[in-house]
């Protein structure tokens, strides 16, 4: 008798916590959930509809991800507002979550018809830091389960530029994500930093609801270009492309740090983006080729030798991806052929 009360009020607790608003307790917990579902950010098992505290939102560079579609929302809790950084990511409050739901269609020229999730990504902020974790949806698409060690299940679509896929899709496992997000010691997200962040009104709209401090008079000149919108400049365009694909382990205190290669938006030493730099070490990673960049000749040049690689020990990134980016390679060589030649 006294267990099924202890039952019920639990279940009750339940019921309250996802009414109300998200499970708090699950989510300062030491332990990722075991079901995604348990974090109360959802009004349905599937994920589909957010709880009003959970928001959308979108970045004006993803990261590629072998093609996936992604939806992105992000819980901050109530009375707690980012500190806003125009640099580094925003200051978010601890009890933060960010959700990142990566898709697939049968044809990814129409990511909307048949599409089905593959995994959930959560970027928690606990007490002692940031926390991944990864989550992996069933066939019915009525749960994701927690995948500490990750998971591979095979993709069948269409590309965006109508190429038949049949590959190999890798969640990365639990320190995969850490890999990815070092940042010295700790970890912390890589997309939603305000030059990513500030398009179409958005950070205003996080300024009115209160999820962020404050906003600099001159946020509108804080932003980057879509990396593909011709309309921008060649250099800006790569450069954003180069920020949000590469630049979170290429940076001072990111796990590439000791190749002396920094990519992210802000750098402007030449040598440092790779204009004319000899590798720190070199290997089969280097492809034979002696210069991260070689002005004016893309051929010969490491950066576009390892992103149009599909190799493990020379394909960069070298997680996050099974397929090679054929636009952005094809943006990067542009980029290098339009350096002009000493």
């Amino acid at each position: 008798m006294v267990r099924r009360i202890f039952m019920l009020a639990t279940i009750l607790v339940v019921v309250a916590c996802s009414k109300s608003g998200p499970n708090m307790q699950v989510i300062l917990a030491e332990k990722p959930a075991p079901s995604l579902a348990d974090y109360g950010l959802f009004k349905d098992a599937g994920a589909n509809t957010p709880l009003k505290q959970v928001l959308p939102y979108d970045l004006v560079n993803p990261l590629f991800t072998d093609h996936a579609e992604k939806t992105r929302f992000i819980y901050v809790p109530k009375g707690q507002t980012a500190k806003y950084s125009a640099t580094d990511t925003l200051g978010f409050p601890v009890g933060t979550v960010l959700v990142k739901t990566f898709a697939y269609a049968p044809d990814m020229r129409a990511p909307d018809k048949g599409a089905y999730k593959v995994e959930t990504r959560l970027l928690i902020h606990k007490q002692n830091g940031w926390v991944a974790a990864p989550y992996v949806w069933n066939a019915a698409q009525t749960e994701a389960n927690y995948a500490p060690i990750g998971a591979r299940m095979q993709i069948q679509t269409i590309a965006p530029d109508g190429e038949k896929l049949d590959f190999t899709y890798a969640v990365p496992n639990a320190n995969q994500c850490k890999t990815c997000h070092q940042s010295g010691h700790d970890i912390l997200p890589i997309g939603p930093k305000a030059r990513n962040l500030n398009h179409e009104g958005q950070l205003a709209a996080w300024l009115e609801k209160g999820l962020i401090d404050k906003l600099p008079a001159e946020i509108a000149t804080v932003t980057v270009p879509p990396a593909f919108d011709t309309s921008f400049g060649l250099n800006a365009r790569a450069r954003a492309y180069l920020d949000i694909n590469c630049a979170h382990c290429h940076k001072p205190d990111g796990s590439a740090s000791n190749s002396g290669l920094m990519l992210e938006w802000g750098e402007t030493d030449p040598t440092r983006i790779g204009i004319g730099k000899r590798p720190t070490a070199a290997g089969r990673g280097s492809g034979g080729f002696l210069t991260v960049i070689v002005p004016g000749d893309p051929d010969n040049s490491i950066m576009t030798f390892r992103m149009n690689s599909t190799k493990a020990g020379i394909a960069m990134p070298e997680l996050g991806r099974t397929l090679e980016h054929k636009q952005g390679v094809a943006l990067i060589r542009e980029w290098i052929a339009d350096f002009p030649v000493e």
